[in-house]
This record gives structure tokens, sequence and C-alpha cells, in this order.
């Protein structure tokens, strides 16, 4: 969704690392010549950390085996379960701004404590199968989600979560476990999304290059390397176009700032300070040239994107789980956050995603009054309706957290459900992953009517149950979609 600018707030923090180093190891005789153990063993894992980022996914499983094995011998420690969750966490298959492997995402959330990792990517299921694969390994629930966005006619003259854009809506399908069979119209759906965003993407750049001569970007040579499958964003033009720049002026530094500084609009010594700051300076890079104003952006028209029930189908159809994203309530759209959530569930939302941070952590007092009202609104909105709130960070955007902080006064009214939404997820994964028996399932229906809130009960019960990794696996796969409810929570 559309950036998140959280205020510099340091004071709510996880307090967990993401690699936590067992000093009670016997240290040996490397220890006697004066070397750490925490400095030996983060030296020797420095390279196996880096490999969960690789482009190759058979050097992150290896790198995956190998951090497994340090684990089962005591050297490292995951911090204790936290109850705090990220569903919403953008891998390198979209854009991360850590370049964070699914895999790797889900070894820092394990390594911190996480109780629930999720990925969200644009238009691509890349991330699905090896975020599962890396929670079984490590033992945290995962979940993958898919994003993308939509047109909604009823809104053709109100902006919703896409700000400048009336009419268009960021949108969700969540508990994704495998990929659509190929020749299915739910894969032809998949692979338009990503035919369409790749000639977004080279009528941009060809409306771009004119006004960065002599910083021409290529899109296969200089965009599609940087990404893992092809699947290229702004972000990724953006860092083509920073590192194309750096490039054609290395030998030439002084006149770096000076050529950007033309092209932003901006004095030379300020682009000289952003420099010095490549997620800034990409953002005003993408800010300037790309967003609404910009001359590589395009208005978006009513056909340029799916329409919302259309997408939402394709997510049934995929037995995930059409979820309703929501911006911070500012938008004419987004005002009545009650209408607009009756409305979303015609179209076929079973959940909604918010990123608090946006309402939260705000340095203005009088936005963040403004802000936090709404996100009570909307919390008390979707609750009403029985609609699981999916919570994350992004974390495609320079400054973003890698959890939001649970232990903020501000969310404190909301983290209860926060978690138990995580749970409804993953326990949602996992009987569709290994029992074909999800929240969209037939057996689902059949078992619970369309009652949201008995629905609800059963499988936010099943994610708190249900332990990740093999042993979960064992228990789930034992049943059968002629149990009852009831009987399959004995099991579990």
């Amino acid at each position: 969704m559309a950036d998140n600018a959280p205020g510099n707030n340091d004071a709510h923090r996880p307090a967990a690392e993401s690699v936590r180093i067992n000093a009670a190891v016997p240290t040996g005789a490397s220890a006697r010549s004066g070397i750490s153990v925490r400095t030996r063993v983060f030296n020797r894992l420095a390279p196996t950390l880096e490999a969960l980022n690789g482009f190759d996914l058979q050097a992150r499983r290896t790198a995956l085996e190998e951090l497994v094995k340090e684990l089962a011998g005591g050297i490292l420690q995951p911090a204790a379960e936290s109850g705090w969750v990220n569903l919403h966490l953008h891998t390198f298959f979209s854009f991360c701004s850590e370049g964070y492997s699914p895999t790797r995402i889900a070894w820092e959330g394990f390594m911190r404590g996480l109780t629930a990792v999720g990925t969200t990517d644009f238009d691509t299921l890349d991330a699905v199968a090896e975020i599962l694969a890396a929670g079984d390994a490590l033992g945290i629930r995962a979940a993958a989600s898919l994003e993308t966005r939509t047109y909604a006619a009823a809104f053709s003259d109100r902006e919703i979560n896409s700000p400048g854009e009336p009419g268009i809506l960021y949108s969700m399908g969540a508990g994704f476990v495998g990929s659509p069979v190929p020749g299915t119209p739910a894969a032809d759906f998949i692979a338009s999304l990503g035919a369409q965003s790749r000639e977004r993407n080279l009528a941009m750049i060809e409306r771009i290059n004119p006004v960065t001569t002599p910083v021409g970007v290529d899109y296969d040579a200089d965009v599609l390397p940087l990404t893992p499958s092809g699947n290229a964003t702004e972000r990724h033009i953006c860092a083509a176009y920073d590192d194309k720049s750096r490039e054609i002026f290395k030998d030439d530094p002084e006149n770096l700032p000076v050529f950007w500084a033309d092209v932003l609009g901006r004095s030379p010594v300020d682009v000289e300070k952003l420099l010095a700051d490549r997620g800034a300076f990409r953002n005003a890079i993408r800010a300037k040239l790309m967003k609404k104003g910009g001359v590589g952006y395009a208005q978006p028209s009513g056909g340029a994107f799916p329409a919302i029930e259309t997408f939402f189908a394709m997510v049934k159809e995929c037995r995930a789980i059409p979820c309703h994203a929501w911006l911070d309530g500012l938008s004419a759209g987004e005002a009545d956050p009650e209408a607009l959530l009756d409305l979303s569930v015609k179209w076929g939302a079973r959940a909604v995603n918010i990123i608090p941070d946006r309402n939260w952590n705000i340095p203005d007092p009088d936005q963040k009054a403004l802000k936090l009202a709404a996100l009570d609104w909307f919390v008390k909105a979707a609750r009403e309706r029985d609609l699981p709130i999916l919570v994350g960070t992004e974390l495609n955007g320079p400054g973003q957290k890698f959890v939001d902080s649970f232990d903020a006064p501000e969310l404190a009214p909301y983290v209860d459900e926060f978690l138990s939404a995580a749970y409804w997820l993953y326990g949602h994964t996992v009987m569709e992953r290994f029992s074909r028996m999800g929240v969209m399932s037939e057996w689902a229906e059949k078992a619970f009517g369309g009652d949201r809130s008995e629905a609800n009960a059963f499988f936010t019960e099943v994610g708190r149950k249900t332990p990740p990794g093999g042993f979960g696996k064992e228990r789930t796969v034992a049943v059968r979609d002629a149990m009852s409810p009831g009987e399959i929570l004995e099991i579990l």
C-alpha cells in the first residue's frame, strides 16, 4: 500500500536481536587467545546469514539447514515467544527494503520471538512455498499473502487507499498455500498481473529516460537483475536509476548532486545530503518522477487494474482468503468504515489488513489523535462484522520496522485481536495445506453455515493448538472432512 511514514519513535522496539549467542557455550582455546565467543560465532555465521538473501534458492535452503543445526547445538538461542506478529512483510520477490528473502524473514521472525510471520508480495506468489517450508524448518507459524491494485467502480469519484487515484484499491488475498495449477483461470490471472506490471514499468521508464539523460535505464539490463524472478516494482526502478547515475558519474562525483538537483528540482546541497542515505534518496526519486505530478506517472483508468470482485473471485478459486486493505481512515473512501466494509463484504472480503504504525507512531499530536480515532473506528467496524484483523509493517520502504511495537500504549486495546487473527490465519493455513479444509473450503461452509464468528473461533483455536513444524503437520494430516470441529480440535 502507500508508504508508511512513521515518526522517529525509538521508545518502542522489540528487545530481541536477530541472532542471540548462548554465552554458556564452552569457549575453548580460541577464547584464551582473546577472541570472544560472540565475535567468533558472528564471524563464522555472517556468510551463512548473507546466503539467506541470495537469489539462489538451493543456497538459501542450505544456509537455513546450517543455521538449524546451530540452533540444535545450542549455540544460537531465539528470543522467547513474545505474542508479537507481523503478517505483512514484503520479500525480495516484490521489494524488501532490507533485501530479505522469505527464508530470511522466517529466520528473523523466529530469532526475535515472533509468534507468527507472514509474507505479502505484489503481483506474485513466488514466496509462498518458501516461507511455509522455512516456517516448518524453524518451528514458527508462517503464512503467505498476495497484494495487488484493483478497481472499485463504486468509488470511481473517491480515493480509497491509493492516494490521488479515485477508484483504485490496494487489495489482498491472505493464506495462500501454493500457486494455482498452470492453465487454470487463477494461474492465468496471476500471470496477467505480472504482464501488466511489466507494461506499466516499461511505459514509465520510456517517459522518464528523456528527462534523466545521460542516465537512461534499460529495463531488462538494469532493472530485472535486481530481482530474483523478474517481478520488478517502482522501487526497483528507483534503485536502477540511482545505481546507474553513480556508475556514470563515478569519475566525476562532484557533478552527481548537480545532475540530480536539476532532475529533482532541488539544490545541489540538499541532494548531496540525500545521496548519503540511499533509502531517502530513492524515495525522493520516486516522489518526484513516479508519483502523481511526475513525468513518469500515468493516471490509471478503471480498466488499468482488475475489478475488485474479479480479484476476490480469483483468491477464492485459490482457496485463499479475500482481504480488505485499509490505509489510515483519512481518505473520502475510508471516511465511513462501516459502509466501506459492508460493501467489501459484498465483494467477498473475509478479513482486513492494517499497518497500525501509520496511525499511532506520528510526531504531530493533532494528526496522531485524528488517525488514532480513525483506527479505533475501523477496528470496531471490523470487529462487528467478524472480520479478523491482520497486521504488519510492510518492510518495503526505508525506516519501517521489522515488527510493530505491540507494547506501545496506543495499541494496547487491540493487541489481543491482532494475535488472535494471526492464530486464525495460521489455523487456516495448516488446515488448507494438509487437509484442504481452510476458511474458504466446502467443509468450512458446511460446518459453520456462513457463521463467521463460529468459524473464526474454530480456526483461531486450530492456530493456537497446532504447533508449527513437523509435529503439527502429523496432527493435521490425521484430520478428515467427516469430522466435526470439536473432534478436530481434540486431535490437535
